[in-house]
């Protein structure tokens, strides 16, 4: 039997060279294509083109080269048949031992905001899928390799060559390997057909929005980390992302100080976005404090140190141990007011020199820097002139931010006892952008200041776990009720908690928001029992007249926005 032959044809060139230099120092021959063949003969190695093994020239800018018997008999032969390596004799060819092949970037290109279909469908495999498919169908005989952290293992096993063929010791790798290929082809073959589904009319059934839900939905992930544990310890847990956009969302946090994120941790980061992403675009400082997922402070002020106390003031035992978020880089001032408290992380734009070094003094604090998006987003104000003169940097970061709430072709799942359930995500309501669709339907007209404090009140709402009741002035929380089964124990509660920390005083005049309609009346009682003077809720409650009348009696003046922002 003649030399070993590897055939290797790698899009991501990282570390070809090593593995091309170690197989023939061993004596294996060399066979590759285009680009590769360039690499390896630049370096010093010999090299057979594959064109040379064919006796067929690269045809269609390279579209095809490999797609040919001299190669596929070569590596679907069964080397325990003599009839195939008769075959394979009889007409020419031989048997190629090693198949080192990365396919083109397709989810690398559609990431790119500015992509074609017909440059995706031009980063479409289809000589590379091929050739890893022989050979991971054949990987008792030939080795395959579509991973660079692979090379060095695989270099070591074939140094014997005892273990180049058979079901020898080295047939778990083989196995391993092989796995991936068809693991790889399907991730690879679902974000193409996702791609694709995603350009036109799809098999879906369209829902009352508008959107459709497709017949099947399939998940590229992978895996991020490996978490001690889940909620509670005795759990296994991991954290996944999506594939194809490995810089979106809490992905695409870079951690600059403390411990490894935990299972709680990456939910509180996640609730924290969620609630922070209305103020995005907030030409002031915002700042959310967040506890088990939902917010138990919020305030926008002109300073970003002045927002965070105020925000912590809503609810100062809650927000120990909490995730705080920002929309401004955290300052020194700032951080000195947090390293006064104990919190798990910290999430924002960046941090000062200064207050990260204040802050990196608490090893068991984590903090992070949420990344830049340069793509518009449709809701930013972009004639505002308060908005044209923040950095751009700011600017960046808040279009990051905006799409923690969700965007565009966003959906969430979430899983149940034998399925999962499917959905669009709400639009955000915005804070400062507007109140458009909002209808008074009280006697009375909100004043100035009133309106401001509603369309506070209305985004800092929408983190809020249902039922959720918000009581807000002067552009922060007074009282946040959250997770009640009735929506007045929701606003009892919210009063109950500004009585506790002594903001009692701002109750007088407050606003309320609820994230669904008052089914009866007895909510805007306790709402006026308690000084609120504006309520902004959905409204399409069969009492809505009665809650109406309610809201006249007491000198409410009442708004009705047409959605609702339930999250359960």
């Amino acid at each position: 039997m003649g030399p070993r032959r590897a055939l290797l044809s790698v899009w991501d060139k990282t570390g070809v060279v090593m593995l091309g230099r170690a197989l023939a120092k061993q004596g294996w021959d060399i066979l590759s294509t285009g680009g590769t063949a360039r690499v390896l003969a630049d370096a010093g190695v010999a090299v057979t083109e594959v064109a040379v093994v064919t006796g067929h020239p690269e045809m269609m800018d390279g579209r095809v080269k490999t797609l040919h018997p001299a190669i596929h008999a070569g590596l679907l032969a069964r080397r325990e048949h003599p009839d195939d390596m008769t075959e394979l004799e009889r007409q020419g060819y031989g048997p190629i031992d090693l198949v080192a092949v990365n396919l083109y970037p397709f989810r690398e290109t559609i990431a790119a905001p500015d992509v074609t279909p017909a440059l995706a469908m031009e980063n479409v495999d289809i000589g590379g899928p091929t050739l890893i498919r022989a050979a991971a169908k054949n990987h008792r005989d030939v080795w395959v390799v579509v991973d660079p952290d692979d090379y060095e293992a695989v270099l070591e096993a074939v140094s014997s060559v005892e273990s180049t063929r058979g079901e020898g010791g080295s047939v778990a790798l083989r196995r391993r390997l092989a796995a991936r290929v068809f693991r790889e082809m399907s991730n690879y073959d679902q974000a193409i057909a996702g791609y694709l589904e995603g350009l036109g009319e799809s098999d879906g059934v369209g829902t009352e929005t508008g959107v459709e839900m497709p017949e099947r939905v399939t998940l590229e992930l992978e895996r991020r980390d490996l978490l001690r544990y889940g909620e509670n310890p005795g759990q296994d847990a991991a954290f996944y992302a999506a594939a194809t956009r490995g810089g979106d969302g809490i992905a695409g946090l870079e951690q600059l100080h403390g411990k490894s994120l935990s299972y709680n941790n990456l939910l509180d980061l996640d609730g924290a976005l969620l609630s922070l992403a209305p103020f995005a675009f907030s030409v002031d400082p915002a700042v959310c404090i967040v506890k088990h997922t939902t917010p138990c402070g919020l305030a926008v002020r002109p300073a970003l140190a002045a927002a965070f106390e105020r925000a912590r003031a809503t609810d100062p035992v809650s927000a120990f141990g909490s995730v705080i978020a920002m929309n401004r880089p955290v300052d020194l001032e700032t951080a000195k007011g947090i390293g006064g408290m104990f919190v798990e992380c910290v999430v924002a734009p960046g941090f000062t020199d200064e207050a990260l070094e204040v802050l990196s003094a608490k090893k068991n604090i984590r903090l992070l820097r949420f990344a830049d998006s340069a793509d518009a987003h449709p809701a930013e104000p972009v004639g505002d002139s308060g908005w044209s003169t923040l950095d751009e940097p700011v600017r960046a970061a808040a279009r990051f931010l905006a799409r923690a709430a969700g965007h565009v072709g966003a959906r969430s799942f979430r899983s149940l006892y034998g399925g999962v359930l499917f959905q669009s995500l709400p639009y955000p309501p915005f804070y400062g952008i507007g109140s458009a669709g909002w209808k008074v339907v009280s006697a009375r007209q909100p004043t100035e200041a009133e309106q401001q404090d509603l369309s506070f009140a209305w985004a800092a709402v929408a983190g809020v776990k249902s039922n959720a009741i918000l009581l807000a002035r002067g552009r922060a929380a007074v009282g946040i009720g959250a997770g009640q089964m009735s929506r007045v124990d929701s606003s009892r509660l919210a009063v109950r908690k500004a009585h506790e920390v002594g903001l009692e005083s701002e109750l007088e005049g407050c606003a309320l928001a609820s994230d669904a309609f008052f089914p009866f009346r007895d909510g805007v009682d306790a709402a006026a029992e308690a000084g609120v003077r504006a309520i902004v809720q959905p409204g399409g409650s069969i009492r809505d007249p009665e809650v109406i009348e309610a809201a006249d009696e007491h000198g409410i003046a009442m708004v009705f926005t047409g959605r609702r922002l339930f999250r359960h």
